[in-house]
């Protein structure tokens, strides 16, 4: 077990993946609104008595901030854009589903909690990152 646990022992290339990771699933986020728009996010944040422009900040927590990440700068500032990105997404167009079950069995919530929480991870963590 030792031996596993010794090939296994690197936390800088694991913090490096969980970066990654959460970069490029984000950035496929941010791709959907390229290509289609954020016309339905506008529409949410009028009906919520807020300016539609705002609807234009998801370009900044689904893809320039991921792509700070996947570059290695600015990781803390890009991190925490991202955990405020989805802290707003399930605020505006997921408020009614925090206690929702789906029929598997799991938390209708769970992608967005685990992409907000990879970042706080992403942000805390950033010491251990590679060329630390």
């Amino acid at each position: 077990m030792n031996a596993l646990n010794k090939l296994f022992d690197h936390p800088r290339a694991g913090i490096l993946l969980l970066r990654w990771t959460l970069a490029i699933l984000m950035i496929f986020h941010g791709w959907a609104k390229v290509t289609g728009g954020v016309g339905g996010i506008e529409g949410m944040l009028v009906g919520k008595g807020l300016p539609g422009f705002l609807a234009y900040g998801v370009y900044i927590g689904e893809l320039i901030a991921p792509l700070f990440l996947l570059a290695g700068l600015w990781v803390v500032p890009a991190a925490l854009v991202i955990a405020i990105n989805m802290a707003v997404a399930v605020g505006l167009a997921h408020s009614t589903h925090f206690m929702d079950i789906t029929a598997t069995g799991g938390w209708r919530l769970e992608l967005q909690a685990f992409f907000f929480m990879t970042a706080l991870v992403v942000a805390l963590t950033n010491r251990l990152g590679p060329n630390r």
